[in-house]
């Protein structure tokens, strides 16, 4: 099973390179043709920027400051804060925090000339997060703040949900947990309303940290593998490391060894690919944490001092504390009470310095446990009352009653959601049927309009063919008397001339008469 698992995930470490170095070909094809201008700063941040991403910290650098000179040079002023940005970025990545702060810092000023808001809180959350890795976290909360406020006034809701998730990351490391829950599911309330399917998976891990910190590892777990299988989906690498790290320390606090192990090792593979030296800290410690509960002691003391040397390194400071705190663990365990006592100590003394209270929390149960060892009881019973002290400060009854006072709020705003997109749905759907009523009665409206109008026009002309009609029949009333008047006196003329041509017939001599007695004249000649 387990070479079924590496299997997979160097398949999609491959695959995912493979993308990453087609991003970079094509960029690095783009730049051969490219004209000073401010297309080439953009390109040569891209570059930047891709580099970065896959820990090649040696070439991404490079094309940064590249990047800068450019845009100073051509005056794209735009291009130069980005420069800074990714800069910045780089030496966060690297551990150097005071190159990273300069280069954000100068960002922000420019961005404040040119008035770019969003820039301007993309900067605060960066110089933000160079203080939370230093462990100044007064200076961290400063800028998330100030972060948090001007997404809010340009109404950036991704924004606003990065740094309500970078706010909890800070109270979780103070020890607050209600007031990290609190901003835990503030953030991932809005990146489920917007769809953030890169943030998503970042907030299901936080919740888990915070879960697994408070010993609920059922939530732990659940939360770490919400995260894990979208960072599949994501097919981000780092994600998928940081959750197989996560699930595995559950599992060794469930004294699932074997499957803790599983999963540190496949941590541990994946960072070392994308170089990410914190992550490989971290999963060296959690290996030589599985050897201890194996009992099996070189094993342990080698990966804590790997993972110790990487974080003085890069100047993790609570990371720092908490490596001293396992090694003194182990030389107490070998009765090694010298070696144990000065690396308590010291962690005791860098945790109090940044105020890491998980830590001076285990500094003072350790110590109690090695002054109990040495016979020291009356230092023992003092390191144990401040131990009780720290650790009800921080798992005390108000403060899960808060913790669950969180959640229940989350899930009572979730289905708030919910139910109004549920009533939304309803509203919209009434909304369209009372828009399809409308228009049916506009049209059965318009269609009794069209009848009346064609109603007026039938009876107009109806009244007006009744009209003529009427004018008609007069006329044919007057034709038809003219007629039988004229009827008459034609029958009245017509009398007269016969009558007339009687009275001629009477009067004179008919032709035949005529023509007899001119023959008979002729004939007496």
């Amino acid at each position: 099973m387990r070479r079924y698992l590496l299997t997979l995930i160097l398949l999609i470490v491959y695959f995912v390179s493979i993308a990453q170095q087609n991003k970079i070909d094509s960029l690095l094809i783009l730049l051969k043709t490219d004209k000073e201008d401010t297309n080439k700063v953009n390109h040569l941040n891209n570059l930047c920027r891709q580099y970065n991403n896959v820990g090649e910290y040696d070439k991404s650098l490079p094309y940064g400051k590249q990047s800068l000179v450019l845009a100073q040079n051509i005056g794209f002023k735009k291009g130069e804060a980005n420069s800074y940005n990714n800069i910045g970025n780089i030496y966060n990545s690297q551990g150097n925090y005071s190159e990273a702060l300069k280069n954000h810092n100068a960002a922000l000023k420019i961005r404040k000339e040119i008035n770019d808001k969003k820039g301007i809180a993309g900067s605060y959350n960066n110089i933000g997060e160079a203080n939370r890795y230093q462990s100044n976290y007064p200076e961290a909360l400063k800028n998330y703040f100030e972060a948090i406020k001007i997404y809010e006034e340009i109404k950036y809701k991704q924004g606003i949900a990065n740094s309500y998730s970078n706010i909890g990351i800070i109270y979780q490391n103070q020890g607050n947990y209600p007031e990290a829950l609190k901003n835990q599911f503030a953030s991932l309330k809005i990146r489920e309303e917007i769809g953030d399917k890169y943030g998503l998976p970042a907030s299901y891990n936080n919740l888990g940290v915070i879960y697994e910190k408070q010993g609920n590892y059922p939530e732990a777990l659940k939360n770490y593998f919400a995260s894990l299988k979208l960072m599949e989906e994501l097919k981000n690498k780092q994600g998928i490391a940081m959750s197989y790290m996560n699930i595995g320390n559950i599992y060794i606090y469930q004294g699932n060894y074997r499957e803790a192990l599983k999963n540190h090792c496949a941590s541990l593979k994946m960072k070392e690919e994308i170089g990410d030296k914190q992550g490989i800290a971290a999963s060296y410690n959690n290996i030589g944490g599985i050897y201890y509960y194996l009992g099996n002691y070189p094993e342990v003391l080698k990966n804590f001092l790997a993972s110790l040397k990487i974080k003085e390194e890069i100047g993790d400071k609570d990371g720092i504390a908490s490596s001293f705190i396992n090694i003194g663990q182990l030389y107490t365990k070998e009765n090694k009470t010298k070696e144990a006592q000065d690396y308590l100590n010291k962690a005791l003394q860098l945790s109090i310095e940044i105020g890491n209270k998980e830590v001076i929390k285990d500094g003072y149960t350790d110590l109690a446990v090695l002054d109990s060892t040495l016979g020291n009881y009356k230092a023992a019973f003092e390191h144990y009352k401040l131990f009780i002290l720290y650790r009800d400060s921080l798992n005390n009854e108000e403060t899960k009653k808060k913790s669950m006072q969180a959640s229940m709020q989350y899930e009572f705003d979730k289905k708030e959601i919910a139910t109004k997109a549920e009533q939304d749905k309803l509203d919209a759907i009434n909304a369209e049927e009372k828009k399809k009523q409308q228009i049916v009665i506009y049209a059965v409206a318009g269609l009794l309009v069209l009848v009346g109008v064609f109603a007026i026009f039938m009876f107009n002309r109806f009244r007006i063919t009744k009209r003529q009609k009427s004018i008609i029949e007069k006329q044919k009333t007057l034709v038809d008397t003219a007629y039988e008047e004229l009827h008459e006196k034609n029958k009245e003329v017509m009398d007269s001339i016969r009558y007339a041509k009687r009275i001629q017939s009477a009067l004179i001599t008919s032709e035949k008469y005529i023509e007899s007695s001119l023959n008979k004249l002729m004939k007496n000649k």
